[in-house]
């Protein structure tokens, strides 16, 4: 692969790899939990402390979608993926949140994976920037997850 610039493909960044390294604690975490209410249990438990250590202007986010998410749609089980709150259907991440923080971005991030089938025409969004969650903000954010959730 040749570059027209000077500048040399680094790897991955110091955020991509934590990112990475979190996820497999999380694997291994996981596959140590003896029953199916425990796993279940335990990573709600784990995305409400994720949750809690994020900057609060994250936080207040996060606790928003977890909250609309969690009252959308009871069937997604709360998981941690990549150290960020994610949702689950049958063991396959629907949606999560992306702190701003996480990747020293300009704003958290509301992503949905291919199994929320959120297919609209040959193009459409996956994923939403999240500066405010206003009670329209929620209402979009229910419409998206019970439409994802199936």
């Amino acid at each position: 692969m040749t570059s027209t610039d000077d500048t040399a493909y680094e790897g991955f960044s110091a955020e991509e790899r934590a990112a990475m390294k979190e996820h497999a604690q999380e694997m291994k975490k996981a596959a140590r939990r003896t029953s199916k209410a425990d796993k279940a249990a335990e990573a709600a438990r784990d995305v409400l402390a994720k949750i809690a250590e994020m900057p609060e202007s994250d936080r207040v986010l996060a606790e928003r979608v977890h909250a609309v998410v969690t009252a959308t749609a009871p069937a997604l089980a709360p998981k941690l993926w990549y150290g960020m709150p994610a949702y689950a259907l049958d063991g396959k991440v629907v949606c999560f949140f992306q702190s701003a923080a996480k990747f020293k971005a300009r704003y958290a991030t509301l992503g949905f994976n291919d199994p929320a089938q959120l297919d609209d025409g040959p193009m459409w969004a996956t994923a939403f920037a999240l500066t405010e969650v206003t009670p329209e903000v929620e209402a979009r954010i229910a419409a998206l997850v019970e439409r994802a959730a199936g």
